[in-house]
């Protein structure tokens, strides 16, 4: 077979079912390949579009997402998704062509420095310069973005060797070591714990990661020690469980953000105490002992001193910690306020604003949706109206770009869970902003048939970015009016997807009903505010008990 060849059967014995792309002169090969193959490839309309739905299919799978670009520009293209998948610890795999070995530092055609470009914002990055390096480089491609913390590998593939002729041979691909916490660690994490009377047990992203979902509801239930969530950590726990109080940070509750204040021991579970998260640092939880369980060393300590770390994988530490005791009035009174400090919701029969009120549609949004629905969003003002005001059965139910924050991916990454899990209801929550970024991809959807549901929240301007120029710099409202936004429902149908505009509070019910209940996709359009804005709000480099409220 020739390399091109070798590329698809490296995939297949993977398990890759398909892959998403936009072919070009350099990967044409690979096309080629793919004709015969039983790998099933999805057209996006951009290469960035091809990445996050990459994304999308590895975060609601759990599977290793593919994606394929061409040389060049397909490459630049890419860079953007790869960067969200390694902030974000997605594992998945690009593969790029590239010119011909003969050609490459002359500035041919289409010809870009990959390593160059990619080394930074990628776990790993190989290029290919032999034929007989393919296979084994491919696996360990695979290897690599799925092994501890997980993040996106790049193989870069020159056209020649594509077309090359290549002699398979066994490949022995390692198994994944364990990585277990030390038993000395374990008995100092206990001696924490059993000293504590104000804990919380701060999650993150690293929980699903690390399939350690059981392994938290288990300690979580028995422990009974209130719990908060970072963005990507949610879903983690139970949503109906009592003593979860909801995200922490910079558009966290009130409850959450003033338990971790005032608690004497943090357990950050697969949490990295991101700046969003912790508020100034200096003083964020500024009376707590921290117990620190992850996979990956370079984050202990990174930012907060860890008392005690676990490092090794959180499915093999957390049955071993023990159950603080004596923390019954630690409980109550972060239960007490969550009742007091919990979200009102106006309902629609109730509110007479005349307005949509953008909380109240998402809350209600998240109990008209089946069981096991998959949320997509964009990133803005949207965003944190879904984290705080949906709730989710699995943390793979919520897909969001954390780190990095990249609008444009809400309706991509939709695609790409819509395909990985074909008998879930899909939605993908976007802004006017986002919606505008990879709108190219309603081809996408139309070509495969998918279901995808987009509930596009439009306030005609940039929200989060007008939200912070009215608290912080005085209202001067520069570069963030959409006003000459298209009309979206007339440029839905163009694509032969079906769709409505709301404005009232009263339509929201039914139009929400016929979105979930239609075969088809479905642009469903509802019209805010500007001026509805999301609270509470940690301003920056202050402290997280300084919220402000509306």
């Amino acid at each position: 077979m020739n390399g091109a060849q070798m590329t698809l059967d490296v995939l297949e014995r993977h398990g890759v079912d398909c892959v998403f792309g936009y072919p070009g002169g350099a990967i044409m090969p690979i096309y080629d390949a793919l004709y015969d193959s039983k790998v099933k490839h999805y057209l996006c309309r951009q290469e960035q579009g091809a990445a996050f739905a990459a994304l999308g299919y590895a975060k609601a799978s759990g599977k290793v997402g593919v994606c394929m670009a061409t040389s060049g520009p397909g490459v630049t293209n890419l860079i953007t998704g790869l960067a969200d998948a390694t902030a974000d610890s997605v594992p998945v795999v690009a593969i790029t062509g590239q010119v011909p070995s003969i050609l490459m530092g002359t500035d041919a055609f289409q010809e870009i420095d990959v390593l160059g470009l990619s080394l930074s914002v990628t776990k790993y990055a190989f290029q290919v310069s032999h034929a007989d390096e393919l296979e084994s480089t491919l696996h360990r491609a695979f290897e690599i973005a799925t092994s501890g913390r997980p993040g996106a590998v790049i193989v870069d593939i020159p056209k020649d060797i594509q077309v090359g002729q290549v002699n398979p041979r066994p490949v022995l691909v390692d198994t994944a070591p364990e990585y277990l916490a030390s038993q000395e660690a374990i008995e100092d994490a206990n001696r924490l714990l059993l000293s504590s009377q104000k804990p919380i047990l701060y999650v993150g992203g690293g929980v699903s990661l690390g399939n350690a979902v059981d392994e938290l509801r288990e300690f979580a239930r028995r422990s009974k020690i209130p719990t908060v969530s970072t963005l990507k950590g949610l879903g983690s726990v139970e949503k109906d469980s009592p003593d979860y109080l909801g995200m922490m940070g910079m558009h966290g509750t009130k409850t959450a953000n003033l338990a971790v204040q005032a608690c004497d021991l943090l357990i950050a579970v697969g949490a990295r105490f991101d700046d969003r998260v912790t508020g100034k640092l200096a003083e964020f939880a500024p009376h707590a002992k921290v117990l620190h369980l992850d996979i990956d060393p370079s984050e202990v300590s990174k930012l907060r001193v860890a008392n005690v770390a676990l490092l090794g994988e959180l499915k093999n530490s957390l049955p071993q910690l023990a159950s603080p005791e004596s923390i019954e009035n630690w409980r109550q009174h972060c239960l007490s306020m969550k009742q007091d400090y919990g979200f009102k919701y106006l309902l629609n029969d109730d509110n007479q604003t005349g307005f949509i009120d953008a909380p109240s549609l998402l809350n209600q949004l998240s109990y008209q949706l089946p069981a096991n629905s998959v949320i997509t969003t964009d990133v803005g003002q949207h965003q944190m109206w879904v984290a705080q005001h949906m709730q989710f059965d699995q943390p793979r139910d919520f897909l969001t770009s954390g780190a990095l924050g990249t609008m444009g991916y809400g309706l991509p990454a939709a695609i790409g869970a819509q395909l990985s899990r074909p008998d879930n209801s899909v939605v993908a929550v976007t802004g006017d902003g986002s919606f505008m970024m990879n709108i190219q991809e309603l081809g996408t959807i139309k070509r495969f048939h998918l279901p995808v549901k987009i509930l596009l929240i439009d306030n005609t301007k940039l929200g989060m970015v007008r939200q912070w120029q009215s608290l912080f710099f005085d209202k001067r409202f520069s570069e963030t009016d959409l006003s000459d936004n298209p009309d979206f429902i007339k440029l839905a149908s163009s694509f032969d997807i079906d769709g409505e505009t709301i404005t009232q509070p009263q339509e929201v019910s039914a139009a929400l009903e016929r979105m979930i209940q239609s075969e088809s996709a479905y642009l469903l359009h509802v019209k805010i505010n500007e001026d509805q804005n999301v609270w509470p709000l940690v301003p920056p480099n202050t402290a997280n008990q300084a919220m402000l409220e509306g």
